[in-house]
């Protein structure tokens, strides 16, 4: 079952239980009762001050109060506050590590990541935190219901590693530092040898070493470029490299 099916019939059964065997509690079943209604419309930062609340009421039940930590961290994630929604997975994940929760606050801790990716010629961390994320998510719940989500975002990280790493071969090449290009792109496909772009690295690491004299290497280079990407969008212009260069 889902988890947030899971999720709400378990907060509605621990409000109910307050409510009936614990008046004192009352205030938090408010709390908890405004905060959920506000979230459901979209009022997350209003959400947020009333779990709060009922954090600080000083009668919450040590059940309720783990619950509260979470729906902060989601509301935070919907109100698209990445960072401190990151900050509140990774606390609940600290404080209850065995708890059912925990491999839904993880993925979400990689979503947080993963949505501060901008582009390729920016700050790079949070691809390298996703990617981190979602593989430590991937070996530890293999069979989580958030695996197959978390395994199309890892790909996908992989995918944005790679085009950093071909924005930066391209970089030395323009400015004719054709070895540093070749060290660069000879690394990135060492370290993802299973990307789905690395024909792209291909092209340009074949050009690096046409460029920089290595004439053997290039072919070679192509050769490998030819083997593994024969259908490659990118192919008719490996092949001009090398009627050019060879």
């Amino acid at each position: 079952m889902p988890f947030r099916i899971v999720f709400f019939c378990c907060l509605l059964a621990l409000l109910a239980g307050c409510a009936t065997t614990a008046p004192t509690n009352r205030p938090v079943e408010t709390y908890f009762k405004q905060g959920e209604d506000l979230y459901q419309n979209k009022k997350y930062e209003d959400a947020i001050a009333q779990w709060k609340r009922a954090k600080e009421s000083g009668n919450i039940s040590p059940t309720l109060n783990t619950l509260a930590d979470l729906r902060i961290a989601d509301a935070q994630f919907e109100n698209k506050s990445y960072i401190e929604a990151g900050a509140a997975y990774e606390s609940f994940r600290k404080f209850h590590p065995s708890h059912p929760s925990a491999p839904y606050a993880l993925f979400r801790l990689g979503l947080c990541y993963y949505n501060q990716i901008t582009g390729i010629d920016t700050e790079q961390t949070p691809v390298t935190n996703a990617f981190l994320t979602f593989d430590s998510f991937l070996k530890q719940y293999p069979v989580s219901e958030y695996a197959p989500a978390a395994r199309e975002k890892l790909v996908d990280c992989v995918i944005k590693q790679v085009q950093y790493e071909i924005y930066i071969g391209r970089f030395y090449l323009r400015f004719g530092k054709y070895q540093a290009s070749v060290k660069r792109l000879e690394e990135c496909l060492a370290r993802y040898p299973q990307a789905p772009n690395l024909d792209e690295a291909l092209l340009y690491l074949e050009k690096a070493y046409f460029l920089s004299g290595e004439k053997e290497k290039g072919r070679l280079t192509f050769d490998r470029f030819l083997l593994r990407f024969p259908t490659s969008k990118h192919l008719k212009e490996a092949e001009n490299l090398l009627k050019k260069y060879k």
